[in-house]
């Protein structure tokens, strides 16, 4: 990943309100080249991020904005979080480049917009132009719970302030981190019955997002991170979370 997006990760901030009119053909252009740099989570699961506009997409919650990036993706385990993954380098790669933008959750695009894709629709990523201040002026700014609300690790603070910034549906932070200076284990708070139905497709997609903020901050400390299975940190796994994947750092 390029390494300008960390620096955007104490600044960004989610955009409600946009100039309707559309970006420039010139900055379009560059939005559509980075799409094709997206680095996966998952290399074996096929994904496909469209650009429409705001015609194309029903809006259920006040966010107008000129243009949407819809994210697509081929249904097979870790599929959300792949997408959480991938959408979160847009996210900073627009906030890097003087575009809001702003997860909508509560969105769909319309049935002729549908009938053009040839994967599952996952969530859509508005943008464009802001209309209200773009960045956060500090990282007090931040309404996140506490380093050691979601990690029992605080020794690794460089590399998991960035994780505990992250944005997420509701602001709900669902992940917990445990482990050593080798390794990470990561784990997503299980929702209830009710608030599953409403957030569990969500929450998913916000452990992609942390796992992108992860892997940042790891390149940004100069070390490898593979992300891998552990049959050991599934058994440890914290009551009230599920298991998601462990990061082997060198």
């Amino acid at each position: 990943m390029k390494s300008d997006l960390f620096e955007m990760i104490t600044k960004r901030k989610s955009i409600r309100k946009y100039d309707l009119a559309p970006l420039e053909e010139g900055t379009m252009s560059e939005i559509k080249a980075f799409i094709k740099e997206l680095e996966p989570l998952n290399k074996d699961i096929k994904t496909e991020i469209s650009i429409v506009s705001n015609e194309g997409v029903n809006v259920y919650l006040p966010v107008k904005a000129p243009h949407y990036l819809v994210m697509t993706s081929e249904n097979k385990e870790g599929y959300l979080t792949n997408a959480g993954y991938m959408l979160q380098q847009m996210d900073l790669f627009l906030s890097s480049r003087g575009i809001g933008s702003c997860y909508v959750g509560m969105a769909q695009p319309t049935k002729e917009v549908k009938k053009t894709f040839a994967l599952e629709y996952v969530i859509v990523l508005a943008f464009g132009k802001p209309l209200e201040p773009l960045h956060r002026a500090s990282v007090s700014e931040f309404k996140r719970k506490p380093l050691g609300e979601i990690t029992d690790n605080i020794g690794m603070v460089e590399l998991l302030e960035p994780v505990r910034l992250a944005p997420s549906a509701t602001n709900s932070q669902p992940w917990y981190l445990s482990g050593d200076e080798n390794k990470i284990n990561i784990y997503c708070f299980k929702a209830n019955f009710i608030k599953a139905i409403a957030y569990g497709k969500m929450n998913k997609i916000d452990m992609g997002i942390a796992l992108c903020h992860l892997s940042l901050a790891a390149a940004n400390s100069g070390k490898t991170l593979e992300f891998t299975a552990s049959n050991a940190a599934q058994e440890q796994c914290p009551k009230g979370y599920s298991y998601i994947n462990t990061a082997i750092l060198t």
